[in-house]
């Protein structure tokens, strides 16, 4: 089966819990977005408050993937920059699937359905994300079409002694 994305959908307290949920799973399962395992829902909800505040004040679009039975199952935030000369591309945050999802593509469909998303947006030509180094993760969003452009080595401390490279990346929609 797969995932219906949805763009921008009504921010309600069923998406926001399921976000959170989402982001608690996934962080847990050893998921590089923005924590060490093992977190609550506590420690990650004002990460989550952030980028809802974006969203409300039109800084970051939202776009999530429902499974067959409506959980959300997949996510990733689109932030816009605010510098005048970096309008043309956007920044794309915390990309999740599901660790009960893993392995069915849909890290792949998220981040087409990504790529659609902004090619919507007026005047953005690329998508800029970064990953955590020891994972893969180029790797990954490299077969998915987008070109390791920058690393800084070491600059992700997950503990005492594990520092990771942070790696940029670029998608041009061009």
């Amino acid at each position: 089966m797969a995932l219906t994305f949805t763009l921008d959908p009504a921010v309600t307290a069923e998406l926001r819990d399921g976000l959170l949920d989402l982001w608690t799973d996934v962080s847990n399962a050893g998921g590089s977005v923005g924590f060490v395992p093992p977190v609550t829902r506590d420690v990650v909800r004002p990460e989550l408050v952030k980028h809802l505040v974006g969203m409300a004040e039109g800084r970051t679009r939202l776009l999530v993937g429902h499974d067959e039975d409506g959980r959300v199952a997949a996510s990733a935030f689109l932030t816009f920059n605010t510098h005048r000369l970096m309008r043309h591309w956007v920044w794309l945050y915390t990309v999740m699937v599901h660790p009960g999802h893993q392995g069915k593509g849909y890290g792949r469909d998220l981040l087409a359905a990504a790529e659609e998303a902004a090619r919507s947006l007026d005047g953005i030509e690329a998508i800029r994300l970064t990953c955590r180094g020891g994972n893969g993760l180029e790797r990954f969003y490299g077969s998915c079409g987008y070109k390791e452009v920058g690393r800084v080595p070491g600059a992700i401390r997950v503990a005492p002694g594990d520092d990771r490279d942070d790696i940029f990346m670029l998608l041009s929609l061009a």
